[in-house]
């Protein structure tokens, strides 16, 4: 990321430090601490140069909409989560505060809005070890047959939401329905001492408003499609490796790093032009505050200490929650797919929320594509 002082901003904007100010508390302008002079400030170069543009008048409305695809502006409303200054906000709460009490039973409460909440387990699954594989397939069983959701009152979608959550808990964190499902998920990986953690990291990944997943969650339920289906596209998305399978990128620098050392493994990415997955966020340039309340939790192996400590230097930027997750599953001898599966038991909880926000909403989320392919031949003369 590039960032600007004030003065460069202004100039770039063309505008009174006032109206500078007043789109960083919109959150229209990315803004953190100059760490020259921590009563400076500094601006994210491409936000301003996006209101600049905008200010001149040179954008088309197709340009607009290309743009908000991509980190830009809001697409569409939402009440469930937001990120505000460095703070992850579910419905007006901090979710860093939430995760230091609160079960994922209980924060999905929170996104669904739910006065009541009560999922009654579904039928007694054969014992088996988490699976991403065997959630796509349960839901999958399912798509083609549940009700749509079109028509139904929320009191129904929210039962039917609970019901939905639990087909994924079956086989996300098989065990009694008497536990909750932080404690299930570290008993059947036979770490007992792991369930606290857990708890934390389903917290901390319940939400994160409009990321691919929830969108694709949520231009699936505009059609009417069920819960499930609509579960189903976020589930599908979540296994993208920019999106929740980035931690294969983290083991890979991790794992190279045990080998050549932290620094050489991480020099060797940039000067192949690769971005180390582990860095960075576009919505935290101060830090990603999931990764800051994970890494809280438990020790850090040291492999992952010096990736942090040589990275954070030569990138530039703070690890992400990609690098919490995979930090944490070699610090509790997790297996393997354990940062998806976290990942992807926690999100349901917030994609069912999606999916319930967008149904109320009653539209059919139907962008247009700009077309340029060739033009169609001219009739013959």
């Amino acid at each position: 990321m590039t960032w600007l002082t004030a003065e460069e901003a202004l100039a770039e904007l063309g505008t009174k430090p006032q109206t500078l100010y007043a789109n960083v508390s919109r959150g229209r302008i990315r803004a953190k601490a100059d760490p020259a002079d921590p009563r400076r400030s500094l601006y994210q170069e491409s936000d301003v140069k996006r209101l600049a543009e905008r200010h001149a008048g040179r954008r088309k409305s197709e340009t607009v909409a290309a743009e908000a695809i991509r980190w830009g502006d809001p697409v569409l409303a939402s009440s469930i989560s937001t990120i505000v200054a460095g703070r992850l906000l579910y419905r007006g709460q901090d979710a860093a505060a939430l995760s230091a009490h609160a079960t994922l039973e209980e924060t999905a409460r929170l996104l669904w809005d739910a006065q009541n909440f009560s999922c009654p387990p579904n039928a007694s699954p054969e014992p088996a070890s988490p699976s991403i594989q065997a959630a796509l397939l349960a839901l999958a069983g399912r798509a083609g047959t549940d009700l749509p959701s079109l028509g139904r009152a929320r009191s129904a979608l929210q039962a039917e939401a609970c019901n939905v959550l639990s087909a994924v808990a079956d086989v996300l964190a098989p065990g009694s329905a008497d536990h909750p499902l932080h404690h299930r998920l570290a008993m059947c990986w036979g770490r007992p001492d792991a369930a606290d953690c857990l708890r934390i990291a389903l917290v901390m990944l319940a939400d994160h408003e409009l990321n691919a997943s929830a969108f694709a969650v949520r231009v699936t339920v505009s059609t009417g499609a069920s819960l499930s289906a609509a579960v189903l596209s976020g589930l599908a998305t979540l296994t993208g490796p920019l999106h929740g399978s980035a931690w294969r990128s983290v083991d890979a620098l991790a794992e190279a790093a045990a080998t050549i050392g932290a620094e050489q493994a991480i020099r060797r990415l940039l000067l192949r032009g690769s971005r180390p997955a582990a860095f960075g966020h576009q919505l935290y340039p101060d830090g990603d505050v999931r990764a800051k309340v994970l890494l809280s939790t438990f020790d850090m192996p040291a492999v992952f200490l010096d990736v942090q400590r040589a990275g954070e230097e030569m990138v530039g930027e703070k690890v992400n929650v990609d690098f919490a997750l995979a930090a944490m599953t070699a610090a509790f001898g997790l297996p393997e797919e354990a940062p998806i599966i976290v990942f992807a038991l926690a999100r349901t909880a917030g994609w069912l929320a999606h999916a319930m926000e967008q149904i109320e909403s009653g539209h059919l989320i139907r962008p247009r594509a700009r077309y340029v392919g060739p033009s169609p031949a001219g009739p013959e003369r």
